[in-house]
């Protein structure tokens, strides 16, 4: 059992649709983790140089820049985050295996999810 006392560990959740990040960070919630969600790659690199999360989970299909551009920046500038993507796009496993072949070995979870599935993914990074 987690000591009461002890701080939660920091999640930061980004999806380009606002309403799936929030409802993943409730599900995190629920679990004792603080969870913060984002619509915007950019900001929560802001966000994560000002307090560096301890897990990354992200979409991999955003505007502007893509979760694995962004989980390739996490590991570089946030070495300690452990990094989880997901993705319902049909193409997302192949964009994973290019990652993978580049050096890049993220993990990786196929939308839709379920809460318990994603939380047992997070327990196992």
């Amino acid at each position: 059992m987690q000591n009461p006392f002890e701080s939660h560990p920091r999640i930061f959740v980004i999806d380009d649709e606002l309403s799936i990040a929030k409802m993943l960070s409730v599900v995190l919630q629920m679990q004792l983790f603080d969870a913060i969600p984002f619509s915007n790659p950019e900001a929560a690199v802001e966000a994560a140089r000002a307090a560096p999360p301890d897990y990354l989970i992200s979409d991999i299909q955003m505007q502007g820049m893509t979760g694995i551009e962004l989980a390739i920046l996490f590991a570089r500038e946030f070495p300690a985050c452990k990094i989880l993507l997901f993705s319902g796009q049909v193409d997302a496993p192949e964009q994973m295996q290019k990652a993978r072949e580049a050096g890049h070995g993220f993990s990786f979870l196929q939308k839709p999810l379920h809460p318990t599935e994603l939380v047992a993914a997070l327990r196992q990074l």
